[in-house]
């Protein structure tokens, strides 16, 4: 945490530049963590859409899928377009994972420059009591990181294509 306070502040600034007392400079310091917090609530909002997409997109295309490969014309699929489509689904399941490791590594740093903000604050609500609060992520029971569970979902996806593809082409 120390690095980050160390490149959070600007050198040359400080209270005495915001005029008489303290209090414009701590009213400013304020306004930028509450905007930091803001952002990081939006970074999460778009991790949420961004699963949206995948899951809508996965969804739809084995719903496709299912009923291209009917059982009706499962012998009529050339396994080699079957192979062909494989690369493609098992690359959005890729992309998939890798944004939301993206998101995930995006939030952290937001995280923590809302931690390093709040050293300055009278309270640390969300970098120290709230992470206390959840046992610091150590017990699975009592707090299980999102981004812990929701990075499976494409894994799971890829594993059922990769199956799938096994099942038609045996």
């Amino acid at each position: 945490m120390a690095e980050i306070s160390d490149s959070l502040w600007n050198e040359g600034i400080s209270a005495s530049d915001y005029g008489e007392g303290s209090e414009a400079y701590r009213a400013a310091v304020f306004e930028q963590y509450k905007l930091c917090v803001e952002m990081a609530d939006r970074v999460s909002a778009r991790r949420n859409l961004t699963n949206t997409f995948f899951l809508t997109l996965n969804s739809g295309l084995v719903a496709f899928l299912g009923a291209w490969l009917a059982p009706v014309r499962l012998r009529d699929a050339p396994v080699l377009l079957l192979l062909a489509g494989l690369p493609v689904l098992l690359a959005i399941c890729a992309a998939w994972w890798f944004t939301l490791r993206s998101y995930e590594q995006l939030n952290k740093g937001k995280w923590d420059v809302i931690g390093a903000l709040e050293e300055q604050l009278p309270t640390r609500a969300f970098s120290a009591a709230e992470w206390r609060s959840l046992g610091e992520g150590r017990d699975w029971r009592l707090y299980l990181r999102l981004t812990h569970v929701e990075r499976w979902i494409p894994v799971i996806f890829a594993g059922t294509y990769v199956l799938g593809f096994l099942a038609l082409a045996l």
